[in-house]
């Protein structure tokens, strides 16, 4: 069939009980932010440009987000529970985290079958590093398109950890946008700051893809300049 290997949107897929008993869960030990929007909030296919503060800001939006959303993540969230303790232990409470080293790995023994089966109901959108990299751009372009679905993309640069003011945007969110619209999809860029400290997560009014490009045709220099907004937001 033609559509055969489309991918299913997040309203196609059932929650297992599993995953709605562990999202209870997490909401007691997580407290609702207030959402803010300077600007009309986002409705359908939207791109929403984020913080990631950690596991905070992926965990509120899927918690709480008055309007649905679909995350993008590293792949590794989406393999196999060794894939996920791997991730988790090593890169994740390791290298992101600073954890000691034994207690990360002792402490993802039990962490680890849990963020998978949670994971599992995020149903989300893999993100590649190299040629695997196609495959994000068309799942993504295809919930945008095909689902409306609004996505949500973490693009700092959290090699070295999670910061308050956030040092760097990879640009590769644009080189979706720049698909898209070659597409006849002029996406609104929502960019968005949680701050945890105030509980508050804001969203800037959206900009279209076709204006951002007005203000420079460098990818660096436009992701840079949303960083600078994602901080700015942060100080509010």
């Amino acid at each position: 069939m033609e559509n055969e290997n489309l991918i299913k949107s997040r309203k196609e897929i059932k929650p297992t009980k599993t995953y709605k008993f562990l999202k209870w869960i997490t909401k007691i030990a997580i407290k609702k932010p207030e959402f803010i929007f300077l600007g009309e909030p986002f409705k359908e296919s939207s791109l929403i440009l984020s913080n990631h503060s950690g596991s905070s800001g992926p965990l509120r939006l899927e918690l709480y987000s008055p309007i649905q959303v679909r995350l993008l993540g590293t792949y590794e969230m989406n393999g196999s529970l060794k894939d996920v303790y791997k991730y988790l232990s090593t890169t994740y409470y390791y290298q992101k985290k600073h954890w000691n080293k034994y207690l990360a790995k002792a402490f993802c023994l039990i962490a680890a079958p849990l963020v998978h089966s949670f994971y599992k109901g995020l149903n989300l959108i893999s993100t590649y590093q190299g040629i695997g990299f196609v495959k994000t751009i068309k799942e993504s372009y295809e919930a945008l398109t095909i689902h409306k679905e609004n996505l949500v993309i973490f693009p700092e640069d959290s090699s070295k950890g999670y910061f308050t003011k956030l040092t760097h945007f990879y640009n590769g969110f644009l080189v979706l946008a720049e698909y898209c619209y070659k597409r006849g999809l002029d996406l609104d860029i929502y960019v968005a700051y949680l701050n945890r400290r105030k509980r508050k997560y804001i969203f800037d009014k959206p900009i279209k893809y076709s204006e951002l490009i007005k203000l420079s045709e460098d990818k660096d220099e436009i992701a840079k300049i949303l960083l600078n907004r994602c901080n700015e937001l942060g100080k509010m």
